[in-house]
């Protein structure tokens, strides 16, 4: 942590690559934006495989403060940075202060530099390209995998990349009932959605790997996991794992669903349900009888259930609602929060779909849910209210930091009292 707070500390940082200062001076000054970039990447056409090694050298310089740090999330690039790293480490973001600026312009060529031909095209196409990344760590079996997503920033390049975590955690450590650990399980409940939801930063990817490893050592099964990108890479145990990365192993989410239907799964990992083709897709491969999870960027469960139907035009939204009715199991809404004495603790709403929770979907009525789930703690529901009031009466979290993070204060509050 002192890395960061204590600017006067030294910091020993290599030399951003020459090469990055000469490309970024070549550039005409009236090249902004889109043309800038493409103008820099012509510019690195015939460069030799060690000019191009560099650039993964001294990226990886940043990532290795970030397992030195412990930090969870790095940016990097753009005005914004003004030519330092930001670090999260314990849900807080800060530059790492003791090193001195690096040079936007010659960022941009750095950023350029570490993208494959077909991130590129992504990147040009859409303004912005998520990949995985890997590093090799001296001493270590298996290189530290990273999650980055490279976009624009006023014209220049920004970077902000996700340490992926290297140990699963148990199942049995995330702290739920063991009628819905039993419901996330192939060998007791063989169908149906599941949704993981929540902010990016809230735990998603971690609670979606715990669940697929307590199935790998559980039951023999096949599981497709597609991600854009694959995070975790899962050992086969007892289950078949594929891991099939959008732009890279699949064109789409959905293309890997409908191929996914060809490919004799048991379990299906659906990395987001970004989009409606993806998500009538994956009702879709849900209604033909498997066992799926998906994520959403949501906060409780009645806004997942609400965006899901918002996501279609108004004419198809009776229609959406009675599949996604019949296809739901659960979901699981996250936050992490700061614990006292530092790190963070695991807030959780969960929903299990009872027929009144289905009905109440079909009919239009979800409003009604928050109530169902609140008093359906003795079949493992709860919600997120519920849940921080249950880490303070622990001692895990402060008052002031369950009600920052609660959705509905009013709720809390009555708990409080």
């Amino acid at each position: 942590m002192s890395l960061i707070l204590d600017p006067a500390q030294h910091v020993w940082v290599p030399s951003l690559p020459e090469i990055c200062e000469r490309i970024s001076q070549s550039c005409p000054a009236f090249y902004t934006g889109d043309a800038r970039i493409r103008h820099l990447v012509q510019q690195m056409e015939g460069l030799s495989e060690d000019e191009l090694q560099a650039f993964h050298a001294y990226f990886s310089w940043y990532l290795d403060q970030m397992i030195e740090l412990g930090a969870s999330d790095m940016d990097l690039g753009g005005p914004a940075c003004h030519g330092r790293a930001w670090f999260r480490v314990d849900g807080e973001l800060r530059p790492l202060s003791a090193m001195e600026p690096v040079n936007m312009h010659a960022l941009d060529v750095l950023l350029v530099g570490i993208l494959n031909a077909y991130q590129l095209e992504e990147l040009y196409r859409d303004l912005s390209v998520d990949f995985s990344y890997e590093r090799w760590v001296p001493g270590e079996s298996t290189p530290r995998r990273f999650r980055a997503n490279l976009y624009y920033d006023l014209g220049h390049l920004a970077i902000t990349v996700r340490a992926i975590t290297q140990e699963l955690r148990p199942l049995k450590s995330l702290g739920f009932h063991p009628a819905i650990e039993r419901g996330l399980m192939f060998r007791h409940v063989r169908d149906g959605l599941t949704l993981v939801t929540g902010v990016t930063g809230s735990g998603k990817s971690t609670t979606l790997d715990a669940i697929v490893d307590a199935n790998n050592h559980d039951v023999h099964a096949h599981v497709v996991i597609i991600a854009k990108p694959i995070e975790y890479v899962h050992t086969s145990h007892r289950c078949l794992i594929r891991h099939r990365e959008v732009g890279r192993d699949v064109r789409s989410f959905k293309e890997g669903i409908v191929q996914a239907l060809r490919q004799d799964p048991d379990i299906v990992i659906i990395g987001e349900m970004r989009d409606p083709d993806t998500i009538s897709t994956a009702l879709e491969i849900t209604d033909s009888g498997h066992k799926v999870f998906s994520t959403l960027h949501t906060s409780s469960a009645v806004e997942s259930i609400d965006r899901i139907i918002a996501e279609y035009p108004a004419i198809e939204q009776d229609r959406v609602r009675n599949r996604l009715a019949d296809v739901l199991r659960c979901i699981i809404s996250q936050k992490l929060c700061p614990a006292i004495g530092g790190g963070r603790v695991l807030a959780k709403e969960v929903l299990w779909v009872t027929p009144s929770v289905r009905a109440a979907i079909k009919n239009g009525n979800t409003g009604e849910i928050y109530q169902m789930i609140w008093e359906g703690v003795k079949m493992g529901q709860h919600t997120l209210e519920q849940d921080l009031f249950r880490l303070l009466q622990k001692n895990l979290i402060t008052r002031e930091t369950a009600l920052s993070y609660a959705n509905n204060k009013r709720r809390l509050m009555q708990l409080l009292r």
